[in-house]
């Protein structure tokens, strides 16, 4: 120890300040490139100065990047320096290899993996302090992250890199604004988890799958005789109907209940009344993606519509609430709205007894089922286009792993099907729609 330099000390204090620098610069790094960004900006809106700061850093990464690179360096070169002329004063010659790894280890834990680490799991607290140093910090040393960024760009242009394009780091498609929502956890109410992922699927949906059905829609046949247009207002179950004459493609308009109210008094309602308050129908273009056309019925003051195809036969009606349910679920308490939930029946061993007119976007959405709806928009029509036939009661097969069973068909529809839960013990190919024998299917359904 007596051959110690008497500036020995100052130089070993001098090198364990340094690795604590270049830890701080590591860290910080680290804490405000892993930032989120949403939060960020949120605080900064709210006028957090660490928050404000790290934003106006971040929005220029480049010069950012540039003064952190070039304080992480010239404090590891200095330490390195300092710390093999201390090695040779004591050691001699022998000693820069002994303090070239003994450096490089310390360096590496204590300047990279320890404040690299910690600032993943602390970034805000390192970001926002860092952000106030690197401010001033920056304007001191602008001049030469200048230079570097400069020289740097004409690099990237050289290798045919534009060093002017910006990547939408902060852009998020639907599939990753479902999995923020999904990862949300407890910050946000699962019913709300729920309406947003609801919304995002709006944007795949069209107005045909989820109408009301041609052969579902009820209305009001001017042909028919005033006593049983009368008795057919007081026993429906809807606000908006239909009326047409002899066909539902020769439609006249809609009757709003409402403006029956005389009627529901007590008060004698009369024909030409009635058909003085039937408006104007509304047409939809089939294929009208749904969120367009809320936005269509937003525009143009209307809450019901019928659904024509290109030739313009009415294919199926849809309303504004049928819309919104999709989005928030069921919120009326109109019976006739809940006829759907008698359409699907659970039955004692687990099955399901689900008529052919129902939705598979309903099906697929109430039981998390995966059932196809790039093509037919009803069980009905899966049916169809799955055998290319009109197919006998007890018709058995499988769509996407899950086990089918026809058990009413009436003419050419399917009018209810059976269906149980994915077979995992049969597989007869490597396809997932085959069709299995029935001796095998009945078995499955029985289990």
């Amino acid at each position: 120890m007596n051959d110690v330099p008497s500036g020995a000390w100052l130089i070993a204090l001098t090198v364990i300040i340094l690795i604590g620098l270049s830890g701080f610069f590591s860290g910080s790094e680290t804490a405000l490139m892993t930032l989120n960004r949403y939060r960020l900006r949120n605080l900064a809106k709210n006028g957090h100065r660490g928050a404000v700061k790290a934003a106006a850093l971040l929005e220029q990464p480049d010069r950012l990047i540039g003064l952190i690179l070039l304080g992480n360096n010239f404090v590891n070169i200095l330490a390195s320096a300092l710390a093999t002329i201390l090695a040779m004063a004591i050691w001699g010659d022998k000693g820069v290899a002994f303090v070239t790894g003994f450096l490089t280890l310390v360096i590496l834990i204590f300047a990279e993996v320890l404040p690299k680490t910690l600032a993943t799991l602390r970034p805000e607290k390192l970001a926002f302090f860092a952000a106030h140093i690197y401010t001033p910090l920056l304007r001191v040393a602008w001049p030469v992250v200048y230079v570097i960024n400069v020289f740097v760009g004409k690099l990237l242009s050289a290798i045919g890199v534009d060093p002017g394009q910006r990547g939408n780091g902060d852009s998020l498609n639907s599939e990753e604004l479902r999995t923020v929502v999904n990862e949300a956890g407890d910050m946000i109410p699962e019913r709300h988890q729920r309406m947003l992922i609801n919304i995002l699927d709006l944007e795949k949906a069209t107005v045909d799958e989820i109408m009301v059905p041609r052969s579902d829609i009820e209305g009001i046949d001017l042909n028919d005789p005033w006593p049983k247009i009368v008795e057919n207002l007081g026993r429906s179950g809807h606000s908006r109907m239909p009326v047409y004459r002899e066909d539902i493609d020769n439609v006249e308009g809609f009757i709003y209940l409402r403006r029956m109210l005389n009627f529901l008094r007590g008060q004698e309602l009369t024909q030409a009344y009635f058909e003085s308050n039937v408006r104007e129908a509304y047409f939809i273009p089939e294929g009208t993606p749904v969120t367009l056309q809320l936005l269509n019925f937003q525009q143009q003051k209307k809450r019901i519509g019928l659904v024509v195809d290109e030739y313009g036969d009415i294919q199926g009606l849809i309303t504004i609430e049928d819309i919104l349910e999709e989005i928030v679920g069921e919120f009326t308490s109109d019976p006739a709205q809940h006829e759907k939930f008698r359409e699907i029946s659970l039955l004692q061993d687990g099955t399901y007894d689900v008529q052919g007119s129902v939705s598979l976007r309903e099906l697929n959405r109430e039981f998390n089922w995966n059932l196809p709806t790039d093509g037919p928009k009803t069980l009905n029509g899966l049916v169809l286009e799955h055998l290319q036939n009109i197919p006998e009661t007890g018709a058995c097969f499988i769509i996407n792993g899950r086990p089918i069973e026809v058990t009413k068909v009436s003419g050419n529809v399917v009018q209810l099907a059976r269906i149980n839960n994915p077979i995992s013990n049969y597989v007869a190919s490597e396809s997932s729609d085959v069709e299995l024998t029935e001796a095998k299917m009945r078995t499955a359904l029985q289990h």
